[in-house]
């Protein structure tokens, strides 16, 4: 007897790449217009709090140090999936980044990637940088540097608002990151964002997790989709670096890797949506979506 329901036949890794790629642009591209300042509000919940602690000064529950507490719980459940799908910063570092990739297509010249053990050196300079914006910010030096900002510049930017000649540090410091992001994929994030380093510090619920017993011999296809150099090598992806991209586990040809057990072609964007509008969902709550 023949069965009446045919055998779907599994999605190739390309394709579920391909897919991949636009849903992750589409979520991308409306966090950008409608959520802009989310990471601009939980920035700022980290240096209200380090002000007010270096003032000796009772800490108070304002927007932004609920907008801080929303995005770290959010990461400890769901993973680094802000940085990766929600995040501003991030986002025109993916649109930069690409445009970079097509223009090195088109001539026929690639840039040159620094190695791996370099990136994970480098990848420490944001602890750095954030360790010195809460000395600053404790020792009330930090509100009178707002110039230098690059942080602040793009903010303005995103709100369509002209920075003037009282930020032209941090413009000259913006337009340096995004020659960096030119260069390396998640430049920012990777080696200069603070909120990166207090999400990389958080314990994650939430993991990529891998059947190595399964994986193709001398593969290391998702080590080197990763755009922020992962060590794939565990059966756990524990290391706060991971944005929750996703590209490792669309690229293996085995389905090696998943998500909290998202293993199915039909699941990982189901996933992935119901992710994206949760956080979407607890924004507008908090009053981070803005009306166009």
């Amino acid at each position: 007897m023949i069965s009446s329901k045919t055998e779907q036949k599994p999605v190739s890794p390309k394709k579920r790449v391909a897919q991949r790629r636009r849903l992750r642009a589409g979520i991308q591209l409306i966090f950008f217009l409608l959520a802009p300042s989310v990471y601009t509000a939980a920035f700022s919940g980290i240096k209200e709090i380090a002000t007010a602690i270096g003032a000796g000064e009772p800490l108070a529950f304002s927007s932004f140090a609920a907008a801080l507490l929303v995005i770290c719980v959010y990461t400890i459940l769901f993973g680094r999936f802000f940085c990766g799908y929600a995040c501003a910063f991030g986002s025109f570092g993916d649109a930069v980044y690409a445009l970079s990739q097509l223009i090195q297509r088109k001539i026929g010249h690639r840039l040159p990637q620094p190695p791996e053990l370099a990136v994970h050196r480098m990848q420490k300079i944001k602890y750095l940088v954030l360790a010195a914006i809460v000395i600053l910010c404790a020792a009330g030096v930090y509100a009178g540097l707002s110039g230098w900002s690059p942080w602040d510049v793009f903010s303005m930017l995103t709100a369509l608002k002209w920075c003037g000649s009282a930020y032209a540090l941090g413009s000259i410091l913006l337009a340096l990151i995004v020659v960096g992001m030119a260069v390396k994929e998640r430049f920012f994030c990777q080696f200069l964002c603070p909120m990166g380093a207090v999400f990389a510090l958080l314990p994650v619920v939430g993991r990529y997790t891998r059947n190595r017993e399964s994986c193709l011999m001398r593969c290391s296809a998702c080590a080197k989709s990763c755009p922020v150099c992962v060590e794939t090598d565990a059966d756990n992806v524990r290391m706060g670096e991971c944005i929750s991209c996703g590209k490792c586990s669309d690229i293996c040809p085995k389905r090696n890797i998943s998500y909290a057990g998202h293993i199915s072609d039909g699941n990982a964007p189901l996933a992935v949506l119901l992710r994206a509008g949760i956080l979407f969902a607890v924004c507008a709550v908090f009053g981070l979506v803005r009306v166009l």
